[in-house]
Protein backbone atom coordinates (compact mmCIF):
# COMPACT_ATOMS: atom_id res chain seq x y z
CA UNK A 1 0.00 0.00 0.00
CA UNK A 2 1.80 3.36 -1.10
CA UNK A 3 2.14 5.71 1.52
CA UNK A 4 0.05 8.60 2.48
CA UNK A 5 1.85 11.91 0.91
CA UNK A 6 2.89 14.63 3.59
CA UNK A 7 0.58 17.38 3.61
CA UNK A 8 1.07 20.26 3.29
CA UNK A 9 3.91 19.37 0.81
CA UNK A 10 7.34 20.47 1.77
CA UNK A 11 6.91 22.79 -1.04
CA UNK A 12 3.64 24.81 -0.17
CA UNK A 13 4.95 28.62 0.05
CA UNK A 14 4.61 30.35 3.09
CA UNK A 15 3.07 34.21 3.29
CA UNK A 16 2.69 36.84 6.05
CA UNK A 17 -0.42 38.36 6.11
CA UNK A 18 -0.95 40.97 8.27
CA UNK A 19 -4.16 40.46 9.87
CA UNK A 20 -5.59 38.26 12.55
CA UNK A 21 -6.51 34.42 11.34
CA UNK A 22 -8.50 31.94 12.27
CA UNK A 23 -10.38 28.80 10.90
CA UNK A 24 -12.87 30.06 7.69
CA UNK A 25 -11.30 33.45 7.05
CA UNK A 26 -10.89 34.32 3.66
CA UNK A 27 -8.21 36.59 3.06
CA UNK A 28 -7.72 38.23 -0.50
CA UNK A 29 -4.41 38.30 -2.22
CA UNK A 30 -3.45 41.12 -4.43
CA UNK A 31 -0.26 42.54 -5.44
CA UNK A 32 3.09 41.47 -5.40
CA UNK A 33 2.12 38.52 -3.15
CA UNK A 34 -0.50 37.43 -5.53
CA UNK A 35 2.00 37.88 -8.24
CA UNK A 36 4.48 35.41 -6.57
CA UNK A 37 1.37 32.90 -5.90
CA UNK A 38 0.15 33.04 -9.05
CA UNK A 39 2.75 33.85 -11.48
CA UNK A 40 5.99 32.16 -10.14
CA UNK A 41 4.35 29.31 -7.90
CA UNK A 42 1.43 28.57 -10.59
CA UNK A 43 -0.88 27.93 -7.57
CA UNK A 44 -4.86 27.12 -8.57
CA UNK A 45 -7.85 26.76 -6.74
CA UNK A 46 -7.54 23.42 -3.92
CA UNK A 47 -3.36 24.66 -3.59
CA UNK A 48 -2.40 24.62 0.07
CA UNK A 49 -0.48 28.08 0.90
CA UNK A 50 0.82 28.47 4.40
CA UNK A 51 0.19 31.33 6.53
CA UNK A 52 1.48 33.79 9.34
CA UNK A 53 -0.12 36.75 11.11
CA UNK A 54 2.83 37.24 14.15
CA UNK A 55 -0.11 37.63 16.51
CA UNK A 56 -1.30 33.75 16.66
CA UNK A 57 0.79 31.56 14.96
CA UNK A 58 1.04 29.58 11.49
CA UNK A 59 -2.58 28.51 9.85
CA UNK A 60 -3.23 26.25 6.62
CA UNK A 61 -5.35 27.65 4.07
CA UNK A 62 -6.09 26.64 0.36
CA UNK A 63 -6.46 29.09 -2.41
CA UNK A 64 -10.58 29.12 -3.06
CA UNK A 65 -10.75 31.22 -5.87
CA UNK A 66 -7.63 32.16 -8.56
CA UNK A 67 -7.84 35.26 -10.49
CA UNK A 68 -5.65 36.74 -12.98
CA UNK A 69 -4.28 39.12 -10.43
CA UNK A 70 -5.62 38.27 -7.20
CA UNK A 71 -6.80 35.28 -4.88
CA UNK A 72 -8.98 34.32 -2.55
CA UNK A 73 -7.39 31.67 0.38
CA UNK A 74 -9.50 29.90 3.22
CA UNK A 75 -8.24 29.44 6.24
CA UNK A 76 -8.72 25.56 7.35
CA UNK A 77 -6.53 24.90 10.31
CA UNK A 78 -3.20 26.09 13.02
CA UNK A 79 -0.33 24.28 12.08
CA UNK A 80 2.07 25.80 14.79
CA UNK A 81 1.40 28.52 17.48
CA UNK A 82 3.38 31.50 17.69
CA UNK A 83 6.37 30.59 19.12
CA UNK A 84 8.72 32.45 21.68
CA UNK A 85 12.19 33.73 20.42
CA UNK A 86 14.86 34.16 22.72
CA UNK A 87 15.29 37.84 24.78
CA UNK A 88 18.14 38.76 22.44
CA UNK A 89 18.64 41.80 20.47
CA UNK A 90 20.85 42.61 18.18
CA UNK A 91 22.37 46.62 18.13
CA UNK A 92 24.08 47.34 15.05
CA UNK A 93 25.65 50.10 13.37
CA UNK A 94 23.67 50.53 10.07
CA UNK A 95 26.43 49.04 6.98
CA UNK A 96 26.08 49.74 3.06
CA UNK A 97 22.86 48.55 1.28
CA UNK A 98 23.70 44.77 0.42
CA UNK A 99 25.56 44.37 3.51
CA UNK A 100 22.79 45.65 5.63
CA UNK A 101 20.44 43.05 3.75
CA UNK A 102 22.46 40.75 4.76
CA UNK A 103 22.59 41.29 8.15
CA UNK A 104 18.78 41.75 8.43
CA UNK A 105 18.00 38.54 6.97
CA UNK A 106 20.62 36.73 8.56
CA UNK A 107 19.74 37.60 12.04
CA UNK A 108 15.97 37.12 11.68
CA UNK A 109 16.89 33.84 10.32
CA UNK A 110 19.05 33.19 13.60
CA UNK A 111 16.19 33.94 16.04
CA UNK A 112 16.85 37.61 16.87
CA UNK A 113 13.99 39.58 18.88
CA UNK A 114 14.38 42.92 18.15
CA UNK A 115 16.65 44.68 15.73
CA UNK A 116 17.99 48.11 16.89
CA UNK A 117 20.01 50.38 14.66
CA UNK A 118 22.82 52.24 16.15
CA UNK A 119 24.29 55.73 14.88
CA UNK A 120 28.04 55.62 15.70
CA UNK A 121 30.68 58.44 15.10
CA UNK A 122 32.12 56.48 11.79
CA UNK A 123 28.51 55.25 10.56
CA UNK A 124 28.79 55.99 6.83
CA UNK A 125 25.01 55.05 6.25
CA UNK A 126 22.74 57.64 8.94
CA UNK A 127 20.15 57.11 6.83
CA UNK A 128 18.01 53.80 7.35
CA UNK A 129 14.94 52.89 5.18
CA UNK A 130 12.55 51.19 6.93
CA UNK A 131 9.93 50.05 4.79
CA UNK A 132 13.44 48.26 2.98
CA UNK A 133 14.24 46.89 6.32
CA UNK A 134 10.89 45.24 7.22
CA UNK A 135 10.53 43.94 3.39
CA UNK A 136 13.66 42.37 3.99
CA UNK A 137 12.32 41.10 7.72
CA UNK A 138 8.87 39.21 6.14
CA UNK A 139 11.13 37.85 3.09
CA UNK A 140 13.48 35.91 5.78
CA UNK A 141 10.54 35.03 8.61
CA UNK A 142 8.75 33.65 4.94
CA UNK A 143 11.45 31.69 4.25
CA UNK A 144 13.17 30.49 7.18
CA UNK A 145 9.77 29.47 9.14
CA UNK A 146 9.69 31.95 11.42
CA UNK A 147 6.01 32.77 13.17
CA UNK A 148 7.08 36.06 14.69
CA UNK A 149 8.51 38.83 13.05
CA UNK A 150 11.46 40.53 14.87
CA UNK A 151 11.06 44.15 16.11
CA UNK A 152 12.50 47.08 14.27
CA UNK A 153 13.18 50.26 16.22
CA UNK A 154 13.88 53.12 15.05
CA UNK A 155 17.32 54.48 14.34
CA UNK A 156 19.01 55.75 17.64
CA UNK A 157 22.64 57.54 18.58
CA UNK A 158 25.15 55.47 20.63
CA UNK A 159 24.85 58.36 23.43
CA UNK A 160 20.81 58.15 24.38
CA UNK A 161 21.09 53.75 24.07
CA UNK A 162 23.23 53.54 26.40
CA UNK A 163 21.60 56.41 28.63
CA UNK A 164 18.33 54.85 28.37
CA UNK A 165 19.85 50.97 29.00
CA UNK A 166 17.77 48.59 30.77
CA UNK A 167 20.09 47.45 33.65
CA UNK A 168 18.79 44.24 33.63
CA UNK A 169 19.87 43.51 29.94
CA UNK A 170 23.43 42.01 29.51
CA UNK A 171 25.39 44.66 26.70
CA UNK A 172 27.77 42.06 25.00
CA UNK A 173 30.24 44.65 23.17
CA UNK A 174 31.72 43.39 20.57
CA UNK A 175 35.28 44.81 20.63
CA UNK A 176 37.89 44.74 17.56
CA UNK A 177 40.36 46.00 20.01
CA UNK A 178 39.98 42.87 22.22
CA UNK A 179 38.36 40.97 25.13
CA UNK A 180 37.07 37.72 26.87
CA UNK A 181 36.16 35.37 24.62
CA UNK A 182 32.59 35.30 23.82
CA UNK A 183 32.03 31.41 25.66
CA UNK A 184 33.25 32.75 28.81
CA UNK A 185 30.76 35.63 28.80
CA UNK A 186 27.31 34.32 31.13
CA UNK A 187 24.94 36.54 29.64
CA UNK A 188 21.67 34.73 29.30
CA UNK A 189 18.63 36.77 28.14
CA UNK A 190 17.27 39.06 28.18
CA UNK A 191 20.70 40.34 26.62
CA UNK A 192 22.05 42.32 23.99
CA UNK A 193 24.91 42.15 21.09
CA UNK A 194 26.34 45.47 20.06
CA UNK A 195 28.13 45.35 17.02
CA UNK A 196 30.24 48.61 15.10
CA UNK A 197 30.34 50.57 12.12
CA UNK A 198 32.49 49.32 8.94
CA UNK A 199 35.67 51.63 10.90
CA UNK A 200 34.79 50.31 14.32
CA UNK A 201 34.44 52.23 17.98
CA UNK A 202 36.31 55.47 18.22
CA UNK A 203 38.71 56.09 21.53
CA UNK A 204 35.65 57.87 22.66
CA UNK A 205 33.21 55.58 22.50
CA UNK A 206 34.66 52.64 23.61
CA UNK A 207 35.12 54.51 26.92
CA UNK A 208 32.07 55.31 27.08
CA UNK A 209 30.76 52.04 26.58
CA UNK A 210 33.34 50.63 28.92
CA UNK A 211 31.61 52.93 31.74
CA UNK A 212 28.17 51.57 31.69
CA UNK A 213 27.49 48.75 34.28
CA UNK A 214 25.61 46.42 31.63
CA UNK A 215 28.53 45.97 29.26
CA UNK A 216 30.19 42.58 28.49
CA UNK A 217 33.45 43.48 26.17
CA UNK A 218 33.95 40.77 23.54
CA UNK A 219 36.15 39.61 21.21
CA UNK A 220 35.56 37.27 18.38
CA UNK A 221 38.25 35.28 17.36
CA UNK A 222 42.12 36.08 16.65
CA UNK A 223 41.10 37.84 13.21
CA UNK A 224 39.48 41.42 12.54
CA UNK A 225 35.85 40.61 11.03
CA UNK A 226 33.70 42.96 8.74
CA UNK A 227 31.06 44.48 10.50
CA UNK A 228 28.58 42.27 8.94
CA UNK A 229 30.39 39.32 10.06
CA UNK A 230 30.62 40.55 13.48
CA UNK A 231 26.94 40.97 13.79
CA UNK A 232 26.02 37.30 12.44
CA UNK A 233 29.17 35.47 13.97
CA UNK A 234 28.46 36.80 17.94
CA UNK A 235 24.41 36.39 17.15
CA UNK A 236 25.36 32.35 16.51
CA UNK A 237 27.63 32.08 18.96
CA UNK A 238 24.98 33.47 21.81
CA UNK A 239 22.31 31.28 20.42
CA UNK A 240 24.57 28.22 20.60
CA UNK A 241 25.24 28.84 24.38
CA UNK A 242 21.85 31.24 25.46
CA UNK A 243 19.62 30.66 22.51
CA UNK A 244 16.85 27.64 21.28
CA UNK A 245 19.40 26.25 19.08
CA UNK A 246 18.96 23.12 21.42
CA UNK A 247 15.58 22.72 21.48
CA UNK A 248 14.03 19.80 19.91
CA UNK A 249 11.09 20.38 17.55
Amino acid sequence: MPATPAWPPASTPRLFIDQPLEPGAAPLIEGSAAHYLLGVMRLKAGDPVLLFDNRSGEWLATVADAGKRALTLQVDRQTRPIEQVPDLWLCFAPVKKARLDWIIEKATELGVRRLQPVITERTIVERVKSERIEAQIVEACEQCGRTALPELAAPIKLPALLRDWPASRALIFADEAGGVPMARIDAPAPAAILTGPEGGFTDRERAMLLECPAVRRVALGPRILRAETAAIAATGLWMAQHGDWSATS
